[in-house]
């Protein structure tokens, strides 16, 4: 009772607890009964809006005297005065020479995550309102002082005064300047323009970038309007990137500043992960949260509480494998007390229900917080089994993993915490038999020092592995439930329960959102009713994949819904254990590591799993694991499209996702043209290497990945950018027309919009536009997203 009373004796949100099953079950029964006064199923055609977040990858090219990482390096009084110890011979040489090297020997001169300076004098006057009002720490309040970080934006450079800014911040300043520094503007339109700044925050590294419009189709595909908006705003990011580029005077003194989809931390980044105090990397490279918080000194402190929390997490990974007999001696490769798992990048696709969004408005609908939590968990219950459809087949992030690097605490990531450890055994064991590490016809790890297991993998011509989409492997995916605190129960307030269990076992903070790769978005929070898809990683084609990606997500998840409200399914058939919960969620991490097999139970309590399995075809009882069965992870995902073909037909034709559904079927029996194939395949290409991906060396791959999608994926992206900006250009309202024409006339053009965006294209992707042109673009961009977002 302590727990659900406050010292004043009201109740709080966890006196839910107080509420028994029967109670919930009963709200949620009425509400069924009022469901069948809605016109369709949730997430049915025409009810689905849908939200997307965008972590994107940056990095800045120059020599290092003229970019900011590394001139933030050496002018620190870390690196001073680790040079003073090695003077003194209070600490190895090692130490400063492996940093001086990574100083001097970047042969790409490209600094990824790395900050940019800039001249005030190149900003206008309504871009240095912005800077000055972003760094007060609290921006609600005009009489706010200024950030007590305040200084570390500000250095000397060349003899002068600069801004040091994150690129993140660059992007919402540019959008600035361009609105600020053109005339004749309509006041609602510089309004419109005002608001759209909040869309460009920061993760904890990485830019975040909030989906520009809600798409929410009547008609049509909830698919093709989310992939269309993932290419308008991710075209509208470049073109604001490039103006701060040339506006800002970044090219002039031997900066380019870039951004991209990239799904995992860079080599340069674990290398200085590897270099740098954990303290010391959190300065460099944690997001200072200038934008999208009033007290973003606050925010920036969670992001740190997160990255200590996330690093003291993977060291106490060891132990869980020691506890599960992965290790078997103390002969451990220990992992650093700093982690890069947050400059993964990925994207999150949120989608909304009309319908439910009005339910839970309406007080007599019976769609109380109670009934969504309680109904909604269930349906990400449901909705974790058919996740599997989705990893490395519409995003992906390929990986090498040379055999020097193949132990167990460092590739494992963070699944000890995610698999109990019976699933982590059979994992591992397995990963170790698909991997390339066998000597002797016998499944070896390395033994810790490089040069001996160096010597061993070329002896032996082992060559490690190469992993589909290792993001869902080194980063956090969804923390397991304990004995006595579920995740998914379905009571209000259970998260805050479960994350004191986890932060008494150092795997989790008690003042971090919870960790789901299915998350409930709750009416009262969000302000519509929905969930979020938190899976994705990199998508080859934003038009292609995203498109496929959202429309299956939206199936499963009216199909999963449509369970629920027709009782088909109750709490009780996917029980609320950690053994329950690690059971389905293993078959979607051997899904991203590219295990072909997973086990079953056969006296699992997992009814809905049973019945999954009873449409999968070659399994049989396993004759290394007493009481499972072994299971095909191809075969699974089959089984799922058996039975939503048999339970959906309806929602499958009125949703139009047949063709994508015949996509996906075609990427799991086939392979080739799956978003991981397709990505390796690339990634060989754009280096001329005709070998096998295995036969490359890990170091080699892993960077020519990097630059596959700092160059030519970036390219291909920017191009599907382009084709819908043409597209909406074609169909804009006669507003929106007359705006663009005024916009081209004031730039003393006479041409078409079609027309100027025709002659422009070339120079969008060779990135040699002039800014009074890119000023133009995001000008006429800006006018498509808002009319775009009226109702």
């Amino acid at each position: 009772m302590s727990d659900a009373i406050s010292e004043n004796g009201f109740m709080t949100k966890s006196a839910h607890h107080l509420i028994s099953a029967p109670e919930r079950e009963k709200a949620a029964e009425l509400f069924r009964v009022q469901y069948q006064n809605l016109t369709n199923t949730p997430f049915s055609q025409g009810d689905t809006s849908a939200g997307m977040e965008y972590e994107l990858q940056v990095a800045v090219a120059g020599a290092a005297e003229n970019v900011d990482l590394p001139l933030t390096i050496q002018q620190s009084n870390y690196f001073k005065n680790i040079v003073k110890r090695s003077e003194r011979g209070d600490c190895p040489q090692k130490i400063v020479s492996s940093l001086q090297s990574f100083l001097d020997d970047n042969a790409s001169n490209c600094w990824q995550n790395s900050w940019v300076r800039i001249k005030t004098r190149y900003l206008s006057e309504y871009a240095l309102q912005i800077v000055n009002h972003d760094l007060r720490s609290d921006k609600s309040r005009v009489d706010s002082p200024l950030r007590k970080d305040k200084n570390r934006f500000f250095c000397v450079h060349k003899g002068e005064q600069w801004l040091r800014l994150p690129i993140s911040y660059i992007l919402k300043l540019a959008l600035a300047d361009c609105v600020g520094s053109a005339p004749n503007l309509p006041a609602e339109f510089k309004n419109r323009c005002e608001h759209f700044q909040a869309h460009f925050t920061s993760d904890n590294t990485s830019p975040e970038i909030i989906s520009l419009t809600i798409p929410a189709p009547r008609t049509g595909s909830i698919g093709k309007a989310a992939a269309e908006e993932t290419a308008r705003t991710f075209l509208f990011t470049q073109l604001l990137l490039q103006y701060g580029n040339k506006k800002f005077g970044l090219l002039k003194n031997g900066q380019s500043a870039q951004i991209y989809f990239s799904p995992l931390a860079s080599q340069q980044q674990k290398l200085i992960n590897e270099l740098v105090p954990d303290s010391f990397y959190r300065q460099l490279f944690m997001s200072p949260c200038l934008s999208g918080w009033d007290k973003g000194e606050e925010k920036h402190e969670y992001m740190a509480l997160c990255h200590r929390t996330l690093s003291r997490s993977q060291l106490n990974s060891v132990i869980k494998l020691k506890e599960a007999g992965i290790i078997l001696n103390n002969l451990i490769v220990l992992p650093n007390t700093s982690n890069t798992c947050l400059a993964n990048n990925g994207t999150h696709i949120s989608l909304g229900s009309r319908q439910l969004s009005a339910a839970a408005q309406e007080s007599g609908s019976g769609f109380t917080p109670m009934v969504e939590k309680y109904l909604g968990d269930l349906v990400i219950k449901v909705t974790e089994h058919f996740l599997p459809l989705l990893v490395a087949t519409s995003s992906a992030a390929p990986y090498r993993i040379d055999y020097a690097d193949f132990h167990p605490e460092k590739v494992l990531g963070f699944l000890p915490h995610e698999l109990d450890y019976t699933h982590l055994r059979m994992l591992w064991r397995r990963w170790q038999k698909k991997a390339d590490i066998q000597v002797f016809g016998k499944s070896l790890t390395p033994f810790g020092p490089r040069n001996i297991d160096r010597v061993l993998a070329s002896v032996a011509r082992t060559r490690g592995d190469l992993v589909p989409d290792f993001r869902l492997i080194d980063y956090l995916v969804g923390v397991l439930s304990t004995e006595t605190s579920p995740a998914l129960n379905g009571v209000m307030g259970n998260e805050y329960s479960l994350k004191r269990d986890l932060e008494e076992m150092g795997v989790f903070s008690s003042k971090m959102s919870i960790y789901l790769p299915y998350r409930l978005r709750d009416y009262a929070t969000k302000g519509f009713s929905g969930f979020e898809g938190r899976n994705y990683s990199l998508f080859p084609s934003l038009l292609q994949d995203v498109q496929n990606a959202t429309e299956i997500q939206n199936l499963i998840t009216a199909l999963a819904y449509r369970y629920v409200l027709r009782a088909e399914l109750s709490h009780g058939d996917i029980p609320d254990t950690p053994e329950c919960e690690s059971e389905r969620r293993q078959i979607f991490f051997s899904r991203a590591i590219g295990v072909p097999t997973i086990y079953v139970d056969t006296l699992s309590k997992n009814r809905f799993l049973a019945k999954i399995l009873t449409y999968a075809e070659n399994k049989r009882y396993s004759t290394r694991y007493t009481g499972y069965l072994r299971i095909q992870v191809k075969e699974y995902q089959l089984a799922l499209l058996k039975m939503i073909q048999e339970d959906a037909p309806d929602l499958i034709e009125a949703l139009g996702v047949g063709p994508s559904l015949a996509q996906l079927e075609n990427d799991i029996t086939d392979g080739r043209q799956s978003a991981s194939a397709r990505l390796v395949k690339d990634i060989s290409q754009s280096v001329g290497d005709t070998r096998a991906p295995l036969s490359i060396p890990a170091n080699d791959f892993n960077q020519a990945s990097e630059a596959y999608y700092r160059n030519e994926l970036k390219l291909f992206h920017i191009s599907e950018g382009l084709t819908v900006l043409e597209k909406d250009l074609r169909k804009i309202g006669e507003n929106g027309q007359k705006q663009i024409r005024d916009l081209l006339k004031t730039h003393g053009l006479s041409c078409t919009p079609t027309e100027f965006l025709s002659t422009a294209q070339k120079g969008i992707l060779a990135e040699s536009l002039s800014a009074r042109d890119l000023q133009l673009l995001v000008l006429i961009s800006a006018t498509i997203i808002a009319g775009l977002q009226k109702p």
